[in-house]
């Protein structure tokens, strides 16, 4: 494999960044000439993928990215354009029968700046506090204006959330996140065991190929995923998925507190069958029966599980989020039909948290914004989006959608399996109402430094 160049790539591609504060703006192009300067003076600002130390870790972030209308707005190439895959072409609101994005998931009822024509720039910014944060953008925003040919169509506020004056890692429906993003061979970052993919003796853990996350690299088949040309265009680029999740706190605490009145396990073990895993974090696979904060801190066990030796899902249910999302080897041959499908998550809540003793309000602003890392949008979040969380058959689970991300409106169920012992039945979760909302998003394309540079320039050349 090729080694790979961090500063070529930008910094939001290949790290998580841990920032408890982030905005997320939207920018629209009026002007061609202009948006290239535009993009030429920003690339000197932007966080490419070099390794931080503790005594070189920038106190903000920024990172750019562009939808299919943002790139004919920035004037690529006719031949280029057409070169891009078709589902990055036509764009996250034209796919909405393919991801089930409809009735209330459906664009009109989106925020406003997702219906308003199409947004051309995503500028993600990161800092470390909120004082960094609102200076930074409004560096960005100046920068904006100065150009006149860009406008700032909307924005979107993200952070970590408070809970007892702490900052949290958790989300608004109480449950641990940022467990087990993929390891990519060639990427610079600490590897858990469980964190990539099963050797083909099922025995050890190893690094997913380097094409399945960055555009000009081999993948899981030995291929070059689809890309746009030239190779210089593509080449250490990825494709982002954005989409706004509101969250129905108060239907998923009131629909929890019901259902456990009947279930035996009471509310944290029903909300760890719906997940995976204990609020906390610990996964059901590893201590099926209760929390173990042990497990959760300790980096070489907190992925490290499969679902082989649970075929019939007493430990970790079938329609489980995380083993719907990540069968792992549940669907046998270690591993091998799922490492394909893989995707890497960006993401942050957005909203005040509200507190656990309270019921919620599903109409407060509130929920996560996720994004997702792939090199080919159809082949990886596009097949896990409606065949795993929208559908159930390859979890056995016929036309039963993900519990906690499906889209249910009253008529969906859950089943946790039960065991051949005769006081041990499954339990049905009938009614499931949605407990998650799609407010807006789009997709975009994440060019290197590079092909940022013959953007801006004007330099890109299909030929």
């Amino acid at each position: 494999m090729s080694i790979l160049d961090p500063t070529d790539i930008q910094g939001f591609t290949l790290r998580g960044y841990t920032f408890p504060v982030a905005r997320f703006l939207f920018l629209k192009i009026s002007d061609t000439k202009k948006g290239r300067e535009f993009v030429t003076e920003l690339v000197s600002k932007l966080t490419t993928g070099e390794k931080w130390d503790k005594t070189h870790r920038p106190r903000t972030t920024v990172n750019v990215a562009f939808t299919y209308p943002g790139l004919v707005a920035l004037g690529l190439p006719q031949a280029s354009l057409q070169s891009f895959p078709v589902e990055f072409v036509q764009g996250m609101k034209a796919r909405g029968a393919i991801l089930c994005d409809v009735e209330k998931n459906a664009p009109q009822h989106w925020d406003r700046v997702w219906q308003e024509g199409p947004v051309h720039i995503w500028l993600g910014v990161y800092a470390e506090s909120a004082e960094e944060l609102e200076q930074k953008c409004a560096e960005l925003k100046a920068l904006a204006e100065r150009s006149g040919g860009l406008v700032v169509a909307g924005m979107q506020d993200a952070a970590a959330l408070i809970i007892d004056g702490q900052r949290s890692t958790k989300e608004h429906f109480g449950y641990t996140d940022g467990f087990g993003n993929p390891d990519y061979s060639g990427v610079d970052r600490d590897s858990q065991n469980g964190q990539g993919k099963l050797s083909p003796d099922g025995r050890t853990w190893l690094k997913l190929a380097t094409g399945e996350l960055l555009l000009g690299y081999a993948d899981e088949a030995g291929e070059l995923p689809p890309a746009p040309v030239p190779h210089l265009l593509a080449n250490n680029g990825t494709f982002m998925v954005y989409r706004k999740l509101h969250q129905n706190v108060a239907t998923f605490r009131a629909y929890i507190k019901e259902k456990a009145k009947l279930y035996p396990g009471g509310e944290k073990m029903l909300k760890a069958k719906f997940v995976g895993r204990f609020p906390d974090g610990t996964p059901l696979e590893l201590s099926p029966d209760r929390e173990d904060p042990a497990i959760v801190k300790d980096k070489s066990r907190n992925v490290d599980f499969t679902y082989g030796a649970d075929p019939d899902g007493v430990r970790c249910p079938f329609s489980a989020h995380i083993r719907r999302a990540n069968p792992r080897d549940a669907f046998g041959f270690h591993g091998q039909l799922i490492n394909r499908r893989r995707i890497t998550r960006r993401g942050l809540t957005y909203g005040p948290y509200t507190s656990e003793c309270e019921p919620g309000d599903d109409s407060a602003e509130h929920g996560v914004i996720f994004m997702a890392l792939n090199a080919s949008i159809f082949r990886q979040f596009e097949f896990v989006q409606q065949q795993w969380i929208e559908y159930g058959n390859d979890a056995r689970q016929g036309n039963d959608r993900d519990a906690l991300l499906g889209r249910h409106d009253g008529k969906g169920k859950f089943v946790i399996p039960g065991t051949d012992d005769a006081g041990n039945p499954p339990f049905i979760c009938g009614g499931l109402p949605s407990f998650v909302q799609l407010r807006g998003g789009d997709y975009f394309f994440i060019p290197s430094i590079t092909a940022l540079k013959m953007i801006g320039l004007g330099a890109v050349d299909p030929r």
